[in-house]
């Protein structure tokens, strides 16, 4: 117990509390309590300012042309599976059902025949002789009027209407077409065109927000986003595929897929549906291989690709342990070209291609792609695995054969022709 005599007063006690509640209550309002910070929206993406960086360079392609017959379609697609489906060929089989869930949805005549309103006719039926309509998108990537697109948008076309987002319009004409991976270089006759920013789909990263800009459903320069989901995706074709989860629907094909730099990756192509809509799965033509078919088609009017001469599988671990290989990775040679670039070089049935021009080869599908990547007549290094040794041989690339050439030989099962 303190004294008594240290003990406030009762009065001066009472003086000294209401001095402090009159304190608190002038304080003032900047130093009350702070309130709970909102989120920081600032850290989101933007792609208002995406949008109209890199819409002006994008347009919209109208075509028509006269129907194309379903049965040459089917067969122009399924003739690649013939001799590898006979219940032994299951990579054939795989491959003949992820091109089919693949099917180039956006630019198909048929479904945008669908979309738009029932015009009024002449007294006829409208089943004969009709032009079918389709749409799709494309990409500016020279002021002087070069545009980029898919060449599944202007097959079949009799005319090329290409719309800027200005609502100026031009008639297209057709530089070069490359079925083989989907890319069709056509040309307007315009100046000082809004054109689009190449990047690089190599340095393009899995996570990476992207967006894409085209025509769904006939609803031009619309802007979806998503995220980049997979790179080097394989689909049996001759490019692997960038994988987005962008959404993409019928017309947005041939329009550009746009990182946040505002730089072109890559040409929206397929979709994964088992309906012809979008499933939350899309795919696009990486821009770097885009645009080295491009500077073929505006030199020459076609692409030229050099080829080995040989059938190729993939190496399992099974095929690995019993011809010594460490490791479950090369290109398994199988019949060989009588004549071609592999027999000229050395290489057997039963060699295991191991590297190519220093290049380490994975799959089947990577020598392909890097021999289809050099011009015919240029030489290059094989690294291949023989008999438990590794060797090498110099081989001279023959030229690809056109587009859907007929072979002149059965295909043994599970393995692919490089020149497919």
């Amino acid at each position: 117990m303190k004294p008594a005599h240290l003990l406030p007063a009762p009065a001066t006690l009472a003086a000294l509390t209401l001095s402090v509640c009159a304190a608190w209550l002038t304080l003032p309002a900047a130093q009350a309590a702070p309130e709970p910070a909102l989120p920081v929206a600032a850290s989101l993406a933007n792609f208002a300012d995406l949008a109209d960086l890199t819409v002006p360079a994008v347009v919209n392609i109208r075509t028509t042309g006269k129907p194309a017959a379903d049965k040459g379609d089917a067969d122009k697609d399924g003739k690649a599976e013939k001799g590898g489906t006979d219940g032994k060929g299951k990579q054939a089989d795989q491959d003949e059902r992820m091109r089919e869930f693949l099917r180039r949805f956006f630019g198909a005549p048929q479904q945008q025949q669908q979309q738009k309103p029932q015009q009024p006719d002449d007294g006829d039926d409208g089943d004969d002789d009709g032009d079918e309509q389709s749409v799709g998108a494309g990409f500016i990537i020279a002021a002087d009027g070069y545009v980029l697109s898919n060449a599944h948008v202007i097959e079949g076309a009799d005319t090329i209407t290409v719309t800027l987002s200005d609502q100026r319009e031009f008639e297209a004409r057709v530089i070069g077409v490359d079925a083989r991976t989907d890319i069709a270089l056509l040309k307007i006759d315009g100046k000082d065109l809004p054109q689009a920013t190449i990047g690089s789909s190599a340095r393009a990263r899995v996570g990476e927000w992207v967006i894409a800009i085209g025509s769904p459903f006939d609803l031009d320069h619309t802007v979806t986003a998503g995220i980049i989901s997979a790179k080097a995706r394989e689909t049996g074709d001759f490019l692997p595929l960038i994988q987005t989860d962008v959404a993409v629907n019928p017309g947005n094909s041939g329009g550009p897929l746009i990182n946040m730099r505002g730089e072109v990756v890559g040409i929206n192509s397929q979709i994964y549906s088992q309906s012809g809509g979008y499933m939350g799965i899309s795919f696009a033509i990486p821009i770097d291989d885009a645009m080295r078919v491009a500077e073929q088609l505006k030199t020459s009017g076609h692409v030229t690709r050099g080829r080995m001469g040989v059938y190729l599988g993939d190496v399992d671990k099974q095929v690995a342990t019993t011809l010594g290989l460490p490791d479950a990775h090369g290109g398994l040679v199988g019949r060989i070209e009588k004549g071609g670039p592999a027999e000229k070089a050395g290489l057997h049935g039963g060699d295991i291609i191991l590297s190519f021009n220093g290049v380490a080869v994975q799959k089947s599908a990577d020598l392909r792609r890097l021999a289809a990547a050099l011009r015919p007549g240029t030489e290059v290094k094989l690294e291949y695995w023989r008999k438990g040794l590794r060797r090498d041989a110099a081989l001279t690339l023959a030229e690809l054969a056109p587009d859907h050439a007929p072979e002149s030989a059965p295909r043994p099962p599970a393995l692919r022709p490089e020149q497919e």
